[in-house]
């Protein structure tokens, strides 16, 4: 499958200049133009309240400006129903058909779909000191539906004597260093063609350059970031173990453009020719510990969240090249800033946590070294961005035919996906700010009177903070002391509410009689409709 190409959105190669766009526009079938026009006008409504969606998609070249029309209209719709499905989602049958039909259209290309986001990302990224490239992999499995041609296979539990079945997706998210989702940098999906590797394969493998390797996408992933960002952007790559590759650390690089990964190897350390070898683990715990700070952990599949004291040792240590492979150059030393945190004292029956981290990044004393642990904490949004992808807005429960469609609703569901985790974060970090960055004002406005049981909402919008804590109330959030801030399971279960609510708020005050004398032609209704024997009659 073709990966998105990183800049700004190209148009495709089929499409006529301007000039010639009346008389030789790409076909649609009719099919196709009905189902738009059928939803022309609840697009107009969305586009005359300024909506998200129009502005992050309006501008995809996907080879008809109906197509377009219709993408903004799925985005739109799934975003304000994250969790239910297509119907459910689309609200009625003719949307339903044209998400359907959008997907399965050959002509709609998934990297154009992802091209117009990663152009807005960009966007969203100027301005900032630095920008955190955070990478990772995860595996999107469909092994329950048996009719969907083109999956891959993984290593896993068996079904019925099968492998698990689905698609590879490695993603770039880019964030601020405070930690708020900006957007997809780089998406990478692809499948594995057979179910197993026969021994003497794997054997080969291991001769293979890492370009030939599912490895090489984290090299792939780091030179679309380096050619984003103009020179002099500072951008920090962050990767987990799986990332600890001497290929990538002697990938070249320009300034600027850095790299902070978990080590996964006890990597032989560059000594005198007569000196006794020296690892990486056993070198930095002889480091004496530069100070101990508290910190919270984060929750992870290996421990809850809570608050601890870490032990922070770093050093520079120069790694030792491995054994070059057939017809490859030999590689030289590279001098690495190597941080060490551990957990002092951890609770009773919980693993001590012990993050070894190497960076490109200059660490001369102890305050870059905790803000290398800091960067690195904010790895956990990545993880955050495919839980949202695979559990909140459920892509696995996805019904189609072809690995060919399900990418195409992959890039659809990869923005709304990010969206709901940029809602999140975005209210820890401006909480001041006007919710009306993310509600339109009927949306806040019946937020505002559910919430507090009046008709009559306030002249002035809540902040963004009130806003998402409200909506974190609809969807079950219950505020106690102990609970900290929403997080995004709460938040896009009140997001489906407030949809719901906000809608009935729409028709409710659309019906609203006229309380002030005058005509009911001067409210735009025929007077014969209202008063049938007094036609001229005036209000009392």
């Amino acid at each position: 499958m073709d990966d998105p190409q990183i800049g700004q959105p190209q148009q495709s190669e089929d499409k006529p200049s301007p000039l010639l766009w009346t008389s030789h526009a790409p076909k649609v079938d009719r099919g196709e133009r009905k189902e738009v026009d059928s939803g022309k006008k609840k697009q107009e409504d969305k586009e005359m309240q300024g909506g998200w969606a129009q502005q992050e998609v309006g501008q995809a070249q996907v080879g008809h400006a109906a197509r377009t029309t219709r993408l903004v209209q799925i985005v739109e719709d799934l975003a304000a129903h994250p969790a239910e499905r297509v119907p459910q989602a689309c609200e009625d049958w003719a949307a339903t058909k044209g998400a359907y039909r959008f997907w399965d259209n050959e002509h709609v290309e998934a990297a154009a779909i992802r091209r117009v986001h990663i152009a807005k990302t960009l966007a969203r990224c100027q301005g900032q000191e630095l920008i955190l490239a955070i990478q990772d992999t995860t595996d999107v499995d469909y092994r329950t539906h048996a009719a969907t041609t083109g999956l891959g296979h993984w290593q896993g539990k068996r079904t019925k004597g099968k492998l698990p079945q689905g698609l590879k997706v490695h993603s770039v998210l880019a964030a601020s260093q405070e930690g708020v989702p900006l957007g997809l940098l780089f998406q990478h999906v692809w499948v594995r063609e057979a179910e197993t590797v026969p021994e003497e394969e794997q054997v080969h493998r291991r001769h293979q350059s890492i370009e030939e390797k599912e490895s090489g996408r984290w090299l792939l992933a780091q030179q679309a970031i380096q050619a984003s960002f103009e020179p002099e952007q500072r951008v920090l790559t962050i990767a987990d173990r799986e990332a600890d590759l001497y290929d990538l650390f002697a990938q070249p690089r320009p300034a600027d453009k850095e790299l902070l990964m978990r080590a996964k190897h006890d990597r032989r350390l560059k000594t005198e020719p007569q000196a006794q070898a020296e690892h990486l683990w056993e070198r930095i715990r002889q480091t004496q510990a530069a100070l101990i700070v508290a910190f919270e952990v984060p929750r992870s599949h290996e421990h809850k969240a809570r608050s601890t004291k870490l032990a922070i040792r770093f050093a520079t240590l120069t790694i030792a090249p491995p054994r070059p492979k057939k017809n490859q150059a030999v590689w030289k030393p590279i001098p690495l800033q190597v941080v060490l945190a551990e957990e002092v004292d951890p609770p009773e029956g919980e693993t001590p946590v012990s993050w070894l981290r190497l960076s490109t990044m200059p660490v001369t004393g102890y305050e870059e070294a905790v803000q290398g642990v800091l960067w690195y904490s904010l790895r956990w949004l990545i993880e955050r961005y495919h839980y949202m992808l695979k559990s909140g807005c459920r892509i696995e429960e996805l019904q189609l035919e072809t690995v060919q469609r399900l990418e195409r609703a992959l890039a659809t569901y990869c923005i709304v996906a990010w969206r709901l985790l940029w809602l999140t974060y975005e209210a820890r970090e401006a909480p001041e700010s006007s919710c009306e960055v993310v509600l339109q004002k009927d949306e806040w406005q019946a937020l505002y009177a559910t919430i507090h049981q009046t008709p009559t909402p306030p002249q002035q919008p809540p902040t963004l903070h009130e806003a998402v804590y409200w909506i974190a109330r609809l969807g079950g959030f219950l505020g106690r002391t102990s609970d900290g801030e929403p997080g995004v399971k709460v938040i896009w279960r009140g997001l489906r509410r407030l949809q719901d609510i906000a809608a009935t708020w729409r028709l409710l005050h659309s019906l609203e009689p006229p309380t002030t004398c005058g005509s009911w032609e001067d409210y735009g209704l025929p007077m014969t409709h209202i008063f049938r024997k007094h036609p001229t009659e005036r209000c009392r």
